[in-house]
Parts: structure tokens; C-alpha cells; sequence
């Protein structure tokens, strides 16, 4: 694994207000992202932590994968379109914008309530997810909805999701984490369930461990409970 501080230039820019704790990379339309999101908010009211919000893309990093469920490329085609408001959201107000924008739009979607099939869900997902209204939920402006359309933005984002891959190696997916100062990055926590308090912090400290000794690669386990969300119920 890389040391980042090693690394001659950097393949993107400083995040505004760094540095951070950790950066987080995620994208809008993964449960596991989002579910290990709400660990690392509780952690920062626990603890202290400072995060720092990157982006990558399923839409970009299943371009080649022909296997979809029904209905999931297009979700990850809207989880682009909420990526280029972060994007833009982050140029114009800085990494805290980013943060509630993510906060908003998962608040929204995994937690509604829907009946049927795995399309009928995410499409259920989408109706209450309305970008509109979490923009405006978040004091930020009406323009930046035009983002969502404006592909300008795809450089950007199509560029973090390579660098969350250059610090961890292939065949890994959401969430990345960065534990700074050391620079390196693990994927997951994979969790299905928020822990508690006690335990939420416990296992920060833990991955710390894990995370800021370079030799580490890996643990895993395929056995998986199913995720603690009202959108999946």
C-alpha cells in the first residue's frame, strides 16, 4: 500500500477546510455506504473527528459490468446526477455542504418505507428523494440544481474514484476511508447496522489499528446480516 505522503503529486486536489481525520468516499446510492456514513457521524459527535467528503462513482466503476439488477443502472445513473450537485455544492460552500447534502438525501431515501420488488423500492427511494426539496432542506441554493445535468462536473468525480482505487488496489467498493495523518485507506467498514455509542467508538479506534499499520491488507467474512434499513424492510 502506498504512503501518501510518499507520493510525488497528488492525482487530486485538497479537500477546502483540511485537513481532515478522515475522508470518506461514497456514493449517494449505496446502503453500505450510507450506513457506515451514519457510524462515522456518530463518531464524530462522540469523539471529535473531522471528515472530509470525496466521491466515487458506481456509474464510473461498473461502466464494463454487464450484470445489473433491474433498475440499477439507472439508480447509479441518478446517484451521478446527486454527484455533480455535491460537486458543485463543494466548489461553491466547502466540504461542510457536501456533508448535509449527503446527510439529506440519505435521510430521505433509505429511510422510506415501500412495498414490492427491488425496483419498486429503489423507485420509491427516488420519488421521496426529491433534490429539490433537499437542497433547499439544506439552506443551499436553487441553482445548483442544474448541476445535476451538467457533465462538466464527470472529470472531477470520475478522478476521485480513481484515486479512492489508487489507495486501496482494485477489487474493493464503497465505502473508502482515509485515516490521515498516515494516509492509508481501507474499504468498509461494511456494518448493516449502526452500533452504539460504546461500541461505535470502540471500533473506530480499533480500525485506526488496523488502518495506520501499512501491512495490513485485510479481513473479511461473506456472512452478512440483512441491512438495518427502512427502505429494505
Amino acid at each position: 500500500m502506498t504512503d501518501l505522503a510518499t507520493k510525488p503529486e497528488a492525482d487530486v486536489a485538497d479537500l477546502p477546510g483540511g485537513p481532515y481525520d478522515i475522508e470518506f468516499f461514497f456514493d449517494p446510492g449505496c446502503p453500505f455506504a450510507w450506513q457506515t456514513s451514519q457510524w462515522v457521524r456518530r463518531v464524530m459527535e462522540l469523539k471529535g473527528i473531522t471528515v472530509g467528503w470525496r466521491f466515487i462513482s458506481l456509474k464510473f466503476i461498473n461502466e464494463e459490468n454487464d450484470e445489473y439488477f433491474p433498475g440499477m443502472r439507472d439508480a447509479q445513473h441518478q446517484g451521478l446526477r446527486y454527484h455533480r450537485i455535491c460537486a458543485a455544492a463543494r466548489e461553491q460552500f466547502g466540504n461542510d455542504a457536501v456533508n448535509d447534502l449527503y446527510r439529506a438525501w440519505g435521510e430521505a431515501y433509505w429511510n422510506t418505507e415501500a412495498e414490492g420488488e427491488f425496483p419498486d423500492k429503489i423507485a420509491a427511494g427516488f420519488a421521496n428523494a426529491d433534490r429539490a426539496k433537499l437542497v433547499a432542506s439544506v439552506g443551499l441554493p436553487e441553482s445548483l440544481l442544474e448541476a445535476a445535468d451538467d457533465d462538466s462536473w464527470d472529470p472531477l468525480i470520475r478522478a476521485e474514484s480513481d484515486e479512492a482505487f489508487r489507495r486501496t488496489g482494485d477489487d474493493v467498493g464503497t465505502p473508502i476511508i482515509t485515516y490521515l495523518p498516515s494516509g492509508h485507506s481501507l474499504f468498509g467498514p461494511v456494518i448493516s447496522k449502526v452500533p452504539d455509542d460504546d461500541t461505535a467508538v470502540a471500533f473506530y479506534d480499533a480500525l485506526r489499528v488496523f488502518a495506520d499499520f501499512p501491512e495490513f491488507s485485510e479481513l473479511k467474512r461473506t456472512k452478512r446480516a440483512p441491512l438495518d434499513l427502512p427502505l429494505f424492510r
